[in-house]
């Protein structure tokens, strides 16, 4: 602490590359969660992302620009996946939140995870349905339906975000069309759509 601000001197990594290939992704992520189910720390649940995503769908002054059928699907998704995934908590764990690509730096060092703001609890597969497809198929035990149930639910709250009245994201019209195909696309890759 120095004059009342907080100081956290960090590390800079250069970035080698760009292309991370699934098996070493899947690695690096594999022994991310190992490191994490070491670590004893007060996170919250996933599902308690879910919940607050939900809130903003199902409030209208939240989310005005929604339409209902929309706003059906996305409140259908959340609660209806949100409910099947949690509902055996035994496997939950620490995770990274959103260990997607953007959060994945290729550094001489080998892939490093930053940004573990959204850590949260809950399965592995919620972490794998940040990862490009094809990580989970590297990742031993993985359980894939329940990857594909956590990346339709994943997209359902990135949309539920974008229909927010004030979402800034690049793009928000693209994003808020993008994302609702997304769901609906995720959805009927696991059968549920």
């Amino acid at each position: 602490m120095r004059d009342a601000f907080a100081i956290s001197l960090w590390t800079y990594y250069e970035p080698v590359g760009s292309e991370i290939a699934p098996a070493d992704y899947a690695d690096v992520l594999m022994r991310h969660h190992a490191a994490l189910r070491r670590i004893d720390l007060d996170a919250p649940h996933f599902t308690d992302r879910v919940a607050a995503a939900l809130k903003e769908v199902n409030d209208r002054e939240q989310s005005p620009e929604l339409p209902d059928s929309d706003r059906e699907l996305l409140s259908d998704t959340l609660s209806g996946l949100s409910t099947a995934i949690s509902s055996d908590e035994t496997g939950d764990q620490l995770l990274h939140g959103e260990p997607h690509p953007g959060n994945l730096l290729n550094t001489r060092r080998g892939p490093l995870f930053v940004d573990l703001a959204t850590c949260c609890r809950g399965p592995i597969e919620f972490d794998l349905a940040h990862a490009p497809e094809e990580v989970g198929e590297h990742y031993a035990g993985a359980d894939h339906g329940l990857i594909e149930r956590c990346r339709a639910l994943n997209w359902a709250m990135f949309s539920a975000w974008r229909w927010r009245r004030g979402d800034q994201m690049p793009d928000r019209g693209h994003w808020r069309v993008e994302g609702l195909n997304r769901v609906r696309a995720a959805l009927d890759r696991c059968a549920l759509g």
